[in-house]
C-alpha cells in the first residue's frame, strides 16, 4: 500500500448492514447519526481537497450491502473529483460476506482501490456469539475475492469479544497473517451505551477487558503482524466525543490507546535488555520522537523497569537509531551496546 495517504473518512453508520452485532452501535462508534446525501459527499470533498488530493473513504457501515442504487450515488458523487485529481482513490469498509467479484468489479470501475473487511474473529464460535452473522470461511473466501480482484486488502480484527480470549485472539491474528492483507486495524471491544453488550455486561455475563490488558494483547499482536511485514494502521476505537464523555460504558476505550501500546511494546523491548542489570544505573536510548512512547504515560515504563529489575535509576534519550530499535548503552568500558530491535 502507498502510505501517508490523507484520507477524508465519510460515515455511513449501519447503513446497508442486515445484522446487529452485540457490540455495534455505528451512530456512537462514528458520531454520525444519518448517512451523507451525495451533495454532502460533493461539498466535503470541495472543502477538504483545496491544496492536495485526498483518498475518500466510505466507514462506518457495510458499503457493498447498500442498495447498488445509493452505492453508485455515492461513488458518483466522488468521480468528478477523481477525474479533476482532487481524489487519488476510494476506499470502503464492508462484510466478508457481502463481496464478490461482480461486486468488486462493479465498484472498482468507479475508483475504489482498497476495501477494508470487518473480519473481526476466525472463532466461528466468538462470531456466533458476537451476533456477527458470518463465519471464519466467509471470512477467508471474502479475502480472496478482493485479492483475486487485483484490490488492496485492509481487515479489521477485534480483541476481547465474547467467547474469545487472548489465544484466541491471537489465533484470528495468525488467520489473518495467512490472508496477506495489506494492512490491520485492531479494535479492542468496547462496551457502548445501548447495545446488547452492555446487558450482557451488566447482568455479569460479560467481562471486557481492562485498558491494560488490551493493551498488552494489542502490543502482542502488533508484533505478530509486524514479523510477517504487515502494517497495523490502526489500534483502538477513533476517539469522539460521544465516547468521551460517557457513551462508551466499559472496557478498554482511551483517547490515547494506540500510545499505550506503543509504551507496552517499548517496556517488552526494554525488558529484554535489563535482565543482568540489577542495582545499575541503566540508559536506554531509542530513535527520535519515540522517548515518550518508550518512558510511557506518566513515566510509568520507568517505574516498573526500575521496581522489576531493581535498578539503581533508568532514563530514555533520543538517539539516531531507526524507529522500533531500543539500544541499552554501555555499561563497563569497553562493552559494546546491546541493541533490540522491534520486528
Amino acid at each position: 500500500m502507498t502510505p501517508a495517504r490523507r484520507i477524508l473518512p465519510i460515515f455511513v453508520p449501519h447503513l446497508g448492514c442486515p445484522f446487529s452485532c452485540v457490540f455495534c452501535d455505528q451512530r456512537r462508534i462514528s458520531g454520525e447519526t444519518a448517512p451523507p446525501a451525495p451533495e454532502e459527499v460533493d461539498r466535503r470533498i470541495r472543502e477538504a481537497a483545496i491544496r492536495e488530493p485526498v483518498e475518500v473513504a466510505f466507514y462506518g457501515g457495510s458499503f457493498t450491502a447498500v442498495e447498488p442504487a445509493l452505492q453508485d450515488a455515492l461513488l458518483g458523487a466522488v468521480e468528478p473529483h477523481l477525474r479533476s485529481g482532487r481524489v487519488s482513490s476510494i476506499r470502503v469498509s464492508t462484510r466478508p460476506d457481502f463481496v464478490d467479484g461482480d461486486t468488486l468489479r462493479r465498484i472498482s470501475l468507479a475508483g475504489v482501490r482498497t476495501v477494508e473487511l470487518g473480519i473481526q474473529s476466525t472463532s466461528d464460535e466468538v462470531l456466533s456469539r458476537s451476533g456477527r452473522g458470518h463465519t471464519a470461511a466467509d471470512a477467508r473466501r471474502g479475502a480472496k475475492s478482493v485479492k483475486d480482484a487485483g484490490m488492496h486488502l485492509v481487515l479489521q480484527m477485534m480483541t476481547g469479544l465474547p467467547g474469545s480470549d487472548g489465544d484466541r485472539d491471537r489465533d484470528t491474528a495468525r488467520d489473518l497473517i495467512e490472508m496477506r492483507p495489506d494492512a490491520v486495524r485492531i479494535y479492542p471491544t468496547v462496551v457502548i451505551r445501548g447495545t446488547e453488550l452492555e446487558m450482557l455486561w451488566r447482568s455479569g455475563q460479560y467481562r471486557p477487558q481492562t485498558v491494560e490488558e488490551a493493551a498488552e494483547l494489542c502490543a502482542l499482536l502488533w508484533e505478530d503482524f509486524s514479523r510477517a511485514r504487515i502494517p497495523v494502521i490502526r489500534c483502538g476505537l477513533n476517539p469522539t466525543e460521544e465516547l468521551s464523555e460517557g457513551e462508551a460504558l466499559a472496557g478498554p476505550y482511551h483517547p490515547a490507546f494506540g500510545e499505550l501500546v506503543q509504551s507496552a511494546r517499548y517496556r517488552k523491548l526494554a525488558s529484554s535488555l535489563l535482565s543482568s542489570c540489577a542495582g545499575k544505573d541503566v540508559v536506554l536510548e531509542v530513535a527520535r520522537g519515540q522517548r515518550s512512547a518508550a518512558t510511557g504515560q506518566h513515566r510509568e515504563n520507568l517505574r516498573r523497569l526500575v521496581s522489576q529489575f531493581s535498578l539503581q535509576s533508568l532514563s530514555i534519550r533520543e538517539a539516531d537509531l531507526p524507529k522500533g530499535e531500543i539500544r541499552r548503552r554501555s555499561l563497563q568500558k569497553g562493552e559494546k551496546p546491546d541493541i533490540i530491535k522491534c520486528c
